[in-house]
């Protein structure tokens, strides 16, 4: 018999539906039979309208697609795609074997690339993206309202408890109905608490237009800049090579009131940012997205890191690579991918041509590293001790695979194939 390997997992949407049943229904068995305060007619509507809300909006949250990039779809700008792979901005998915749109990341648990990546949540075993996100905000509105409105009616019943407590205890609830309600307040103000957390910082980051993953690549990027300015505005890339570091502004905020509709649809109607049955946005949305202006139009997100930029043969092939014509495009990129495989093989003393080694090799290695070195990293600076983007982590402690990113497929940039050779082989299937 084959025995399937268990997730623990697969426990989150169960885990919090009884939660949600827990509070919402066994709150008004406990209201029912408390005799000195019984529930009344208008706290038994609402607190079944808001559990409706917050059925409704988690089943959306759980259930949505995702999305899913389309496989013909291919940037506009060819010759830009290659500055930015260049640059050290991942936009083929190897695993995929497609383009990956801006804000687009692969989700190593959905097992595909996802359009607007906000992190794959646990508690909805789904990635909240751009098509889920409405949905995933709402329900954290209606548990955050819900939860609070509970808490009103849980405290006035514990207020009076408590100003009852001299009396002779026939007077007053059983020993179960106490219970009941302590547990109550317990589990509900915690869940409060910590869903009013996650809402106001999701409310921040709809305001600024940025998923949590942007929100740790700004932070890198600000941490690269308090690095580059000890270094005359440079830091070492790969092989030694200096790469300038410049601070670069995040090109998706367009101001509070865009950003917020943007965030939730695309609808200017506020009544349907809060309306449980609203519409997904449009499926053929999620794949470009209006910019701010304030950058060089011909700069992408995020900015270039040197510790993802890979190796490059000659400067001079790769400038040539990327002015040469579409037509002969392909070509010099072929060629220069050619003369580096035959200057390795035959003249590698001569030229002193070193390739990258893997993200799986250099991982482990940085991984050993800090073992070894860890109280000796822990008084070093902005991180420094970090020895490349895929092993740094942001102020809060996480990595993008903690947000459910595959890193090997984001830091992935050692296979020798020419991106002109991975678009021709695109257009062939």
């Amino acid at each position: 018999m084959l025995c399937r390997s268990f997730n623990i997992s697969q426990l989150a949407i169960p885990f919090v539906s009884a939660l949600i049943s827990f509070l919402a229904y066994t709150s008004q068995l406990f209201f029912y039979y408390f005799e000195e305060a019984p529930l009344r007619s208008q706290e038994f509507w609402r607190l079944n309208i808001f559990a409706l809300c917050i059925w409704v909006c988690y089943y959306r949250a759980c259930t949505v697609d995702p999305g899913r990039i389309p496989k013909d779809w291919m940037p506009s700008n060819l010759k830009q795609l290659e500055k930015d792979c260049a640059g050290g901005r991942q936009r083929w998915c190897r695993r995929c074997e497609a383009f990956k749109p801006p804000r687009a990341h692969h989700c190593k648990t959905c097992q595909r690339c996802i359009p607007k990546m906000d992190h794959h949540c646990p508690w909805t075993s789904n990635c909240i993206s751009h098509f889920t996100y409405p949905h995933f905000m709402r329900f954290l509105f209606y548990a955050v309202v819900g939860m609070g409105y509970l808490e009103t009616l849980l405290f006035e019943r514990a207020s009076i408890v408590w100003a009852s407590r001299h009396l002779p205890s026939y007077l007053g609830p059983s020993l179960g109905q106490l219970a009941h309600l302590f547990i109550l307040l317990v589990v509900n103000s915690l869940t409060w608490l910590a869903l009013f957390i996650l809402l106001l910082r999701s409310l921040w980051s709809l305001a600024l237009n940025t998923t949590t993953i942007e929100s740790w690549e700004i932070e890198r990027h600000e941490t690269l800049l308090r690095r580059a300015r000890h270094f005359g505005g440079y830091l070492s890339g790969p092989g030694g090579v200096q790469v300038r570091v410049k601070k670069q502004e995040f090109p998706y905020d367009i101001g509070i009131w865009s950003n917020i509709k943007a965030g939730m649809g695309g609808s200017a109607n506020v009544l349907s940012w809060f309306w449980p049955f609203a519409a997904t946005p449009d499926r053929s949305t999620g794949l470009e997205f209006e910019v701010n202006g304030f950058e060089d139009p011909n700069l992408s997100w995020p900015p270039p890191d040197p510790d993802r930029i890979p190796l490059p043969a000659k400067q001079e092939d790769l400038s040539a690579a990327i002015a040469a014509a579409d037509a002969s495009y392909h070509r010099a990129v072929q060629a220069r991918n050619n003369q580096r495989s035959n200057d390795a093989s035959h003249s590698e003393g001569a030229h002193n041509i070193q390739r990258r080694k893997r993200f799986h090799d250099r991982f482990n290695e940085n991984k050993a590293k800090e073992r070894d070195s860890e109280s000796e990293n822990d008084s070093s600076d902005d991180g420094e001790a970090q020895d490349g983007e895929e092993g740094w982590k942001n102020s809060e402690g996480d990595r993008l695979r903690d947000f459910g990113v595959d890193e090997e497929v984001e830091f992935y940039d050692e296979e020798d194939i020419p991106l002109g050779t991975l678009m021709q082989r695109r257009r062939q299937q």
